[in-house]
Parts: structure tokens; C-alpha cells; sequence
């Protein structure tokens, strides 16, 4: 190896070790910062994904299948299968299984992944973030990379102790595929390192099929108009996209699923999809043949895009239609679409929500300074990969709520470049007026600035814990000790209304027929049928389904939109009061958040 290669070398892992270094450092700030206010979310019962993927975890090690995804305590008799992946189940139970041979049981491993799974996350997010500044504006952007996007993604609440939710590993993923792909080419294998994290996300959840799907397109974008030097960038990229998807469908589908098609999960169809792409763009970039001239690049993608249209076409179509086109209506007016994650841009707007400053205003700055990149002819590779996820983020978002959790992150990336310009300005011109304008820079560039602003608009300090958590809040009924009566009744099935499922699964033995999924139809259906029906017909729901308990929150604002719904209601009629006969109260619970009433037998 020449000297200049050693020198070479040495200076990118003493970069890499910097990189690693700060994010862990910021990681730990978060985790001193969440100890110092006892770690609160630990106790949070409002997190009903968070909740439901310990209950998965649990199952897991109790003994349930790897590739048996049913779940058997929430619906109607039978449960439902759940549209998750043990892509996240695995790790977060091993983490358990470690833990606990320290702390001598599982409930001291579970309390301690909890708090080390989300923290892995946000140290690899920051860390991801810094190489991806880095490659983008440079070495000196990278302390505002730590330092913005440590802030950022602390207050966006999905990195908080007890986020076992799927949206922190999908946002550190995307982060890495962007990351590896900047580094590409100059570093052997990064470009099949960001196929392999593109594939992941794309495995563990569809929401970022959207980000997935841009950076493929990307990727062929470089290797059409980038010629010979993105020919292996291409080949790695699509190799490794492909390898991902094959291993992970072999890996996660029982073999008598190959052949099912769902489109609300990594199956068959994001399989073929997936596999094809990857290798046919692979493909394309191992023969001069069909990479020699632009021209023939063109030819070659066009042939495997009209490929992949026209299998989508002919075998998947259904996947072609609205993520939730299929959803019974009733579902749609009382649960889907009051979910806060799924709320649009224009909603927020409309509602005067003020957490639209902390969501939007620093996506829109990046944007606007690569744009004017763009506008001054200094655009270069790292501002397309950069640019094309974050105005695709960005599009997301403005639909629905959730895309502003990738948009801004993606954000760091521009503004720690537009950071960095400043400072060398002040260094090279130390002026008070370019001073304050550094400052400027700074402070509008700082996510949590924003979200800082937004809680004091809106008189809520609270609000600051969690701008883009994306789950909907109840008003009561948030912590555990809330069901501690509810865990020590005899194990039963619960009618509750659907935000209470998960805490009831999590924080007793008991089954419960509603939760806030869009696969469990049957037993949110019932539970409509329940509470908006007569008296005489939630008895008739209750007798069938086998319901021992009905649990009751009164300050939850889902009872509104049921009781607006069917104001002389089953669930209206127990909210004045007018319990029935057949119902009793439990003994000690009816002076809680959480009210118990016992079903009679006979």
C-alpha cells in the first residue's frame, strides 16, 4: 500500500472515530437529560405501537413461532396477524435475553432494552447524520450535524426511553442508505452497504417505500447521466438491494406464504419488485453492452422500468390503490382519520396547530438553500441524493404528519452545510454583524428551537417532549399504574374503546377486542357495534364475544367522536352514569383515570 494510500486511510478512520465519538456523546446528553426527569416514558401507556411490539417481543420468547405473526389476545376469538417484522423483534429480544442475565430476571432485561434500544438508535441516527454532513459540506459541518440533529431527533420523540416502535430503526436506516450511497464511490462496498440498509427499511415497514423508491432512482439516475464512474455504484447498489430482499423474504415468510401478496407488508410483492429492480439494475451495469453511451443506459433502465410497471400491473394492481382504499368507512369516520400521524399539512394549518412551526419551517429552509444552490449552477452530487429525499420527505409530509419525522432529519444534512459556510465567514471576517448573522443561522437552523417556539404558542411547556410522536394522544389513561387495578382481575376479554388496547394487553393477562390497527377489522367493528349501539345491543356483542370486563376512560377524546357519533349510545349512556343492570363496578377502580365494570354472569 503507497504512503498516500496509508495517509488516505488513516485520516477516514480517524473521521469515522470522530463521527462515532460525537454521536455517542450527544446520545449519552439525551440519556442524561431523560434520567434527570426519571425517564418518564417509560411509564407512558399512550405509546399503543411501543406497547404492542413488547407484547410481540414477550410472545416471542414465550415460545410463539418466528414466522407465526398472529396476534392472539387483541380481535375477535382467533386474533389477527400483524403486519410488523421480526426484523425488529429479533434484536430488541436479544437485548432482553442479555440484559436479563444481569439484572436476574426478564422484567429487569425488558426494562432495560427499553432504554438501550432507543438509545442505539439515536447514537447511530446521530452518527449517520455526521458522515452524511460530513460528505456534504464537509469537516467542519459536522458538529452542527451532531449538534442540530442530536436536538432534532431527541424532540421528535421516537429515540425517547421505551420507543420500541419501528420508526426509529426505519429513519437510522434510511440515514445510513444516504450516508453509504454519498461515500460511493471512493469507498469499496458503501454503495452495497446502502442497497443492503434501503432493502431493510423497506423489509421492516412500507411506510418508507416512498424514501426506498427514491433512492433507487437515484442511483439509476447516476448511472445514467454519471457514465462509467457510477457504473459500479450501480452494480454494488442493486446487488445488495437484491441479496437483502431474498435473504429477508426466505428469512421472515413461512414458505407457505411465498405465494400471498400484501401490500401493507414486506411479501411477494416487495419481493419480486425488489429482487427484479436490484438485479436488473445490477445487470445493466456489468456489461459495456448496455452501459457503453447514454443512450444505451437510457434504453436499459427504460426497459426495466416498463419490466417492473408491468408486472406490478398485471400481478399486483391492488397494491396500486390507497394504503387503506379497503377499510371499512365506519373505521375510516371514527378512528384513521383522527390518528395524528395521519393528519396533512393543510389540517394542521387549518387547525391553527402550532406544532406545524416545529414539523415544517426547517424542512423548508434546507430546502429553500438548495435551491438556491441550484439557482448559482453549484450543484454537485452529494446536493442530488440530499435534495431528492429531502423534498421527497418533504412532499410526504405535507400529505401526512409522519413523512415530517424524515424531513427533518434530512434537513440536518443542508443546513449543517449552510452552518458550517457561516462560521468559516465569521472566522475569516470576525465582525459583530457577521457574528449575529452566524447566530441567526444557527438558531433557525435548531429543530428544537422550533419546537421550543411552537409549545410556547400554543402555552403548553409539555409539548416539547414530542412534536412528531405520531401517535394519538388520550387525555387520561397514560401511565401504567393507571391498569394496575385492571391486572389484578381474573383474565378475561375487555371491551375498551381502541387506544386502551395495547396498554390492556401490555399491563395485564387479559384480551382485549379493539387496538388502532387496520388489520384488526372484526373486533374494532365490534367494539363500534358496542359502544354506538343500544344497550340491549352491546349486551348482545358482550354475550357473544365473551366479554368479562369493560373498561372505561372518561377523559379520553376518542369517547367524543363515538358519543358525537350515536349520542344515545351504549357508550354515552355510561359516561352520564346509566350503568345496567348486568354491569357492576369493580371494586377500587372507579375513582381512577381507568373505570372497571364486572359483567354479570347469569
Amino acid at each position: 500500500m503507497s504512503s498516500s494510500a496509508v495517509t488516505t486511510f488513516r485520516a477516514s478512520r480517524a473521521a469515522w472515530s470522530q463521527d462515532l465519538g460525537l454521536a455517542l456523546i450527544a446520545t449519552l446528553i439525551a440519556l442524561a437529560v431523560d434520567a434527570m426527569s426519571g425517564f418518564k416514558t417509560l411509564h407512558d401507556a399512550a405509546d399503543n405501537d411501543s406497547l404492542l411490539r413488547l407484547i410481540e417481543i414477550r410472545d416471542l420468547l414465550a415460545g410463539q413461532g418466528w414466522f407465526d405473526l398472529h396476534q392472539y389476545r387483541m380481535g375477535v376469538d382467533g386474533g389477527f396477524v400483524m403486519h410488523w417484522s421480526r426484523l425488529v423483534d429479533a434484536p430488541i429480544a436479544a437485548i432482553i435475553l442479555a440484559a436479563s442475565a444481569f439484572t436476574g430476571s426478564i422484567a429487569g432485561g425488558e426494562m432495560a432494552a427499553r432504554i438501550l434500544w432507543p438509545a442505539l438508535m439515536l447514537c447511530l441516527s446521530v452518527f449517520f447524520l455526521a458522515r452524511a454532513a460530513r460528505r456534504y459540506g464537509g469537516d467542519s459541518a459536522v458538529l452542527p450535524a451532531v449538534i442540530a440533529g442530536g436536538g432534532a431527533l431527541h424532540f421528535l420523540g421516537i429515540f425517547s426511553p421505551n420507543a420500541l416502535d419501528h420508526h426509529n430503526i426505519q429513519l437510522m436506516l434510511t440515514l445510513a442508505s444516504l450516508s453509504f450511497l454519498l461515500a460511493a464511490p471512493q469507498q469499496k462496498a458503501a454503495a452495497a452497504f446502502s442497497g443492503i440498509c434501503a432493502a431493510l427499511t423497506l423489509a421492516i415497514g412500507m411506510e418508507t417505500a416512498p424514501y426506498v423508491a427514491v433512492i433507487g432512482l437515484c442511483v439509476a439516475g447516476l448511472f445514467l447521466f454519471g457514465g462509467q464512474g457510477e457504473r459500479s455504484v450501480a452494480r454494488q447498489y442493486g446487488l445488495g438491494f437484491a441479496g437483502t430482499a431474498l435473504t429477508v423474504f426466505v428469512s421472515t415468510i413461512p414458505f407457505a406464504d411465498w405465494g400471498q401478496a400484501r401490500c401493507d407488508a414486506f411479501s411477494s410483492v416487495q419481493f419480486v419488485l425488489a429482487a427484479l429492480g436490484g438485479t436488473g439494475l445490477a445487470v445493466a451495469a456489468s456489461f459495456d453492452a448496455a452501459c457503453r453511451t447514454p443512450m444505451r443506459r437510457a434504453m436499459a433502465l427504460a426497459v426495466l422500468g416498463a419490466g417492473l410497471a408491468a408486472i406490478t400491473l398485471h400481478w399486483f394492481p391492488q397494491c396500486l390503490a390507497a394504503p387503506y382504499a379497503g377499510l371499512d368507512p365506519r373505521l375510516h369516520e371514527y378512528w384513521l382519520d383522527h390518528i395524528s400521524e395521519a393528519q396533512s399539512m393543510f389540517q394542521l394549518i387549518q387547525a391553527r396547530d402550532s406544532s406545524v412551526l416545529a414539523r415544517y419551517v426547517t424542512p423548508i429552509i434546507a430546502i429553500a438553500i438548495m435551491a438556491a444552490r441550484l439557482r448559482q449552477g453549484a450543484w454537485r452530487r452529494q446536493d442530488s441524493l440530499v435534495g431528492a429525499l429531502l423534498v421527497a420527505s418533504f412532499v410526504v409530509s405535507i400529505w401526512q404528519v409522519r413523512g415530517s419525522t424524515f424531513s427533518i432529519a434530512l434537513a440536518v444534512i443542508a443546513l449543517s452545510g449552510w452552518i458550517a459556510s457561516w462560521r468559516e465567514r465569521a472566522l475569516a471576517t470576525p465582525t459583530p454583524a457577521v457574528s449575529l448573522k452566524m447566530i441567526a443561522v444557527w438558531l433557525v437552523s435548531m429543530n428544537a428551537f422550533w419546537t421550543v417556539a411552537s409549545a410556547m404558542i400554543a402555552d403548553d411547556p409539555s409539548a416539547t417532549g414530542a412534536p412528531v410522536a405520531g401517535k394519538p394522544a388520550m387525555a387520561d389513561c397514560k401511565a401504567d399504574k393507571d391498569f394496575s387495578i385492571l391486572a389484578t382481575q381474573p383474565d378475561s376479554t375487555v371491551l375498551a374503546t381502541s387506544n386502551l388496547g395495547a396498554p390492556v394487553l401490555a399491563y395485564s393477562g387479559h384480551r382485549a377486542l379493539s387496538g388502532p390497527y387496520h388489520r384488526n377489522i372484526a373486533g374494532n367493528l365490534l367494539v363500534l357495534d358496542a359502544y354506538m349501539g343500544t344497550i340491549a345491543e352491546a349486551k348482545t356483542v358482550i354475550d357473544r364475544n365473551k366479554v368479562g370486563l369493560v373498561a372505561l376512560c372518561p377523559g379520553s377524546p376518542e369517547n367524543k367522536l363515538l358519543v358525537d357519533g350515536a349520542p344515545g349510545g351504549f357508550l354515552a349512556q355510561l359516561l352520564r352514569g346509566a350503568i345496567p343492570a348486568w354491569l357492576e363496578p369493580v371494586a377500587g377502580a372507579q375513582d381512577g383515570p381507568l373505570q372497571l365494570y364486572r359483567v354479570k354472569q347469569g
